[in-house]
């Protein structure tokens, strides 16, 4: 952030984001309820009657990162409020940090907003101020996040979300769907589903029936994806456990009501690596599963993370891993090189893999990844597949495809396309790939963000 002309009118908020996609979800929620108390946001520090931080604290160098954060703001403005998860380590960030003016943990929407009224009186009545019905968001107008649970019923070892976030707790789906209906409302083109597991979506509510437009509908995995199906946006699903019950989506997908995309963390494939972050180690089923994922629809992309250098991981495990990979043929990867943290049971395993070491196995995954991504990416070109837009400048426009998640997947390039604008939708022909991104040309019209309607492109 940089300097800014003096304050002016109503009472000003920083907000600093850090973390997941969930933890931008809660800096919305808490922005939209300030907006609605009528503070408007600053994009300077200086600026700013105070500064929100948002911290991460699942990995050591997360922590370290919203420390940072913190320091920074104070230096710039000195009234700072520290929320998210690393608020659960409020001792820590007093030791580093002292002036803060208050720390909460992850959802204390309410606590943040009362805390800011401490800090800065609220201006208005709540009760007599408009914001847009969908609230305050921080991603670009035509894709949002669509949060469904909080917390987590898994006990892996390397991870500590359980103890920041809880239990798994579920959305009603009628409260679910009549948002996701209003982001839709508001020019909303795609709708990420978001969770800790969101295969598991509604198994602490009993499956409980709520109403959306005039039906009961249980809040399960599959009802969501049919609902939201239903509103004619790309929907796109995240964190999905390979569970049996998976497979019932997949006809939805084949259909075009759910995008052809699946975001499942895998983390590894060896089984005594599996059994030791005490994840399901049935990796010969999992391979089966995608095989039947894919025969029900052969347009399927998969896209995993996974871990190296886990202690306890010999190179007898990391090759496992590869030739799992080279099997399972993941249109998209991502890697992380273990690092220890702080609560995580897997800080007392024996066997811990050496930082080179760890490098090393990260740069050969990767490079073996990449083979594999090119093969699968050129398998696309010559194809007709549809794209959103996300930028236009004077070279043209960056978009992306059904097997592209935004900030996280690759890109398809229209080169000398200036015309479009960010939120279109479009049928493009794959003219070349490489192993991240492809390049298209247009076919046919474009849905217009703006207008819903056809124009050429």
């Amino acid at each position: 952030m940089s300097s800014s002309p003096p304050k002016t009118g109503a009472p000003k908020i920083g907000f600093v984001s850090l973390g997941c996609p969930k933890a931008l979800v809660d800096s919305e929620r808490i922005i939209t309820l300030l907006r609605a108390e009528g503070y408007e946001l600053s994009a300077t520090y200086e600026g700013a009657d105070a500064v929100v931080v948002n911290t991460c604290g699942f990995l050591n160098s997360a922590k370290e990162e919203s420390l940072a954060a913190i320091g920074e703001a104070l230096a710039a403005n000195g009234k700072v409020i520290v929320t998210g998860c690393m608020g659960v380590e409020a001792d820590r960030i007093r030791a580093s940090h002292p002036g803060v003016l208050a720390i909460t943990g992850p959802q204390q929407y309410e606590a943040v907003v009362e805390h800011v009224h401490q800090a800065v009186p609220r201006p208005h009545d709540p009760f007599l101020d408009l914001v847009p019905p969908q609230g305050i968001r921080l991603t670009p107008r035509h894709y949002a996040y669509l949060k469904i649970s909080e917390g987590c019923n898994n006990a892996c070892s390397f991870c500590i979300i359980p103890s920041l976030r809880g239990r798994l707790t579920s959305r009603p789906i009628g409260e679910v769907l009549r948002e996701a209906e209003r982001l839709v409302a508001a020019g909303v083109h795609e709708l990420l589903v978001i969770s800790q597991d969101t295969s598991a979506y509604g198994l602490d509510l009993g499956y409980a029936k709520s109403a959306w437009r005039g039906s009961e509908h249980e809040a399960r995995f599959l009802s969501l994806a049919q609902a939201l199906g239903s509103l004619g946006a790309w929907i796109r699903l995240h964190y999905v456990y390979p569970y049996p019950h998976v497979d019932q989506v997949l006809p939805l997908m084949a259909e075009g009501r759910v995008l052809p995309y699946l975001d499942i963390p895998f983390q590894h494939a060896s089984p005594p690596v599996l059994k030791a972050m005490r994840r399901p180690a049935h990796q010969e089923k999992t391979l089966q599963r995608i095989e039947r994922w894919r025969a029900l629809c052969p347009e399927l992309a998969l896209r995993s993370t996974f871990i190296v250098g886990f202690p306890g991981e010999t190179e007898e495990d990391f090759a496992f891993l590869l030739d799992w990979l080279s099997q399972a043929r993941l249109a998209r990867v991502g890697c992380f090189k273990y690092e220890d943290v702080d609560g995580a049971q897997a800080n007392a395993l024996p066997g811990h893999v050496p930082l080179g070491l760890k490098e090393e196995r990260y740069a050969r995954l990767m490079q073996h990844q990449q083979a594999i991504s090119a093969a699968v990416l050129a398998g696309r070109v010559g194809k007709t597949i549809e794209v959103i837009v996300d930028e236009v400048d004077d070279e043209g426009a960056i978009a992306r495809s059904h097997w592209d998640a935004p900030e996280i997947d690759g890109s398809v390039y229209l080169n000398g396309q200036t015309a479009l604008a960010q939120g279109d939708r479009l049928r493009v022909r794959v003219t070349h790939a490489d192993e991240y991104d492809l390049w298209a040309e247009p076919i046919g019209s474009a849905v217009c963000a703006e207008k819903g309607q056809y124009a050429e492109a």
